[in-house]
């Protein structure tokens, strides 16, 4: 299991590179890279999951699986409780309080979590990765938003259609299209199936090439380990990896969706969070930073895990 996180690991590490390099050529502009980030979320990650969830998924495995949404859930909101009393013991930023909360306790489910789990369990641990998803992008895009938006000096207001709007996102709708067709047990076409696969091969090369221009634009100059980036860390490595592993370990649930559940509670800070933080005039600043942090440290942090893991 070692051997085969740290090899998923590299193969992860390959592609960012690729990335962080073609962006070092200046390949990529603001607008290429917000195209890239359009064609994960909203081509190819769709049909990837409706083909993936159809191809490996029952529906008595369904029945079995939704109700373990509530692990991640409850996780989060353990997380959120102990974000404020970290952010009041390491007195962070009045500006960035908000911010802080929401990067404290939501995951890059997605960009990074995906691609990894993929690349160490692989296809068998989608259905897990998209339970945690669900959960996980629920909450950002409302309570994480929210935080966010205290922290704002022209007070903002997302309304309540944008928020469903976000939490209703395109790969959470082609989760669900995926889940009705297992319910209603439909076929979709051979034609339909193979253009979606080819579309869904996009996403984690994608992904990946996304992280590495983000890492380059964000500067690996601009890192810094001060108190308000040691809280961060904090609770994506520290805190979130242990409130899971409390939670899901003493389950019956499968082996694999406990180690699932565990990697995708500590992986980086969500990609949104410095676009959210753009909108509602929050420190964006901050929020790019801890982007690259999390996901730099992620790289170390998941062969880490995965060596606790397997003992």
């Amino acid at each position: 299991m070692l051997l085969q996180s740290i090899q998923g690991v590299l193969v992860i590490i390959v592609m960012v590179a690729v990335g962080y390099y073609l962006a070092s050529l200046h390949w990529f502009s603001e607008s290429s890279k917000k195209l890239i980030a359009k064609i994960v979320t909203q081509v190819a990650l769709p049909p990837y999951m409706i083909v993936s969830i159809t191809k490996d998924f029952t529906k008595s495995e369904l029945v079995k699986l939704l109700p373990n949404l509530w692990y991640p859930v409850l996780s989060m909101f353990i997380l959120m409780g102990i974000s404020w009393l970290v952010a009041r013991i390491i007195q962070v930023d009045p500006k960035r309080h908000g911010l802080f909360m929401s990067m404290f306790f939501n995951s890059n489910t997605v960009f990074v979590g995906l691609p990894i789990n993929l690349a160490i369990f692989g296809d068998k641990s989608l259905p897990y990765v998209l339970v945690y998803y669900m959960a996980n992008t629920t909450i950002f895009w409302t309570l994480g938003v929210y935080f966010i938006q205290r922290d704002s000096s022209n007070h903002v207001q997302m309304n309540f259609k944008d928020a469903l709007r976000k939490i209703f996102s395109a790969p959470l709708l082609g989760f669900m299209i995926g889940i009705v067709l297992i319910v209603l047990n439909i076929k979709l076409p051979n034609f339909l199936m193979s253009s979606f696969n080819y579309l869904g091969g996009l996403t984690i090369p994608l992904s990946m090439l996304f992280i590495g221009i983000s890492v380059y634009d964000a500067g690996l100059k601009n890192m810094r380990f001060q108190k308000d980036n040691l809280g961060v860390l904090s609770g994506r490595f520290i805190f979130a990896p242990i409130i899971m592993a409390l939670l899901v370990l003493p389950s019956h649930m499968p082996m694999m969706m406990k180690e699932v559940f565990i990697l995708q509670s500590c992986m980086p800070v969500m990609t949104n969070a410095p676009v959210v933080a753009q909108l509602y005039d929050a420190d964006a600043d901050f929020a790019s930073i801890m982007v690259t942090e999390t996901t730099l440290l992620s790289l170390v942090m998941v062969p880490i895990m995965m060596t606790i893991l397997s003992h």
